[in-house]
């Protein structure tokens, strides 16, 4: 009789995980996007989110939440009840973030659950045109040894890979050149555009648009290989920065709490959009690579990333408080 009534709770218990998959989502489910709208994790966060409106039957909507480098949105997520509902639409800032702030109000490793990797893109040095005299990556470094802080470079805020890589950039090749933070990539190329300031490291995917049309001029990509958006730019190596690469990357994750099979029905999803010509042409338009893999692969991916962006940060000696 004890084993009866043991095996009916088993089932009791195993009965609403099941159904939690199957019957998801049966409302609309927010995305939040850490950053203000007109950037790179808006770029894709927005075509992926009416895809998955489309194939799943439910809004999937933005929520643009930007600051402190795309803290504030994470804990927002991290904070969010687990049912589902609410996801974070995350970059590579996250994965600084543990290394740069001196306290976060939240844990990534705990608060928040890796579903997949959305795209990998190539960061593209852009400059404002009014500087006709620079041309490649050389006389960039000349130019500014020459005029010390005369160049200002704009990030997505403080603690982002729009600021760590130029500082990776300032330690290797000794340029000179001021950070003008702001509250995400948006806001900063509407003012790089605008001629506020200089120069920017940014994400292919919200700079590609601006380089076909005239507004900006790029020097080269921080990948080890050339971008096939962009196949005339030569790579940092070949610009004459032996040994330096940066990729920005955008992902998915979880309140930590979250059901397994709701992430890994989402995961299958994002997947699926992969595969579809109009999202990969939307990808290959802005020069990146696509996503979609395991949660298990994606949270691997990321405990590398936080070391490697660990170093650069102890190295560029950067750290808020």
């Amino acid at each position: 009789m004890n084993r009866v009534i043991r095996c009916a709770l088993a089932l009791l218990l195993f009965v609403p995980t099941l159904a939690s998959a199957q019957g998801w989502p049966s409302k609309p489910v927010k995305l939040v996007v850490p950053f203000p709208a007109g950037g790179g994790t808006d770029a894709f966060a927005r075509p992926l989110a009416a895809y998955l409106s489309q194939q799943l039957g439910q809004q999937f909507y933005i929520d643009n939440r930007g600051g402190a480098g795309g803290t504030i949105g994470a804990d927002i997520v991290a904070k969010s009840p687990p049912d589902g509902y609410t996801f974070l639409v995350g970059a590579v800032h996250h994965t600084i973030a543990v290394s740069v702030y001196a306290s976060l109000p939240y844990s990534l490793e705990k608060d928040l659950m890796p579903v997949t990797l959305m795209a990998i893109v190539p960061n593209v040095v852009v400059l404002h045109p009014k500087w006709a005299q620079i041309t490649s990556i050389k006389e960039l470094v000349e130019y500014s040894k020459a005029n010390p802080d005369k160049l200002n470079y704009a990030s997505a805020g403080n603690g982002t890979s729009h600021h760590l890589a130029p500082e990776l950039f300032k330690t290797m090749t000794g340029a000179k050149l001021n950070h003008v933070p702001y509250k995400g990539a948006g806001p900063a190329t509407q003012d790089l555009i605008a001629g506020q300031v200089d120069l920017m490291f940014d994400g292919m995917g919200s700079s590609a648009p601006q380089i076909r049309g005239g507004k900006l001029k790029p020097l080269a990509v921080t990948t080890t290989t050339r971008s096939p958006a962009f196949p005339e730019l030569p790579t940092m190596q070949e610009a004459g920065v032996p040994g330096y690469e940066v990729t920005t990357w955008y992902g998915l994750w979880a309140p930590a709490g979250t059901p397994k099979d709701i992430i890994n029905k989402l995961q299958q999803e994002v997947a699926k959009a992969m595969a579809r010509q109009e999202i990969k042409d939307i990808w290959a338009a802005q020069g990146a690579g696509p996503g979609g893999n395991a949660p298990e692969q994606f949270s691997a991916f990321i405990r590398t990333e936080v070391v490697k962006w660990g170093k650069v940060a102890k190295d560029a000696n950067i750290k808020i408080d």
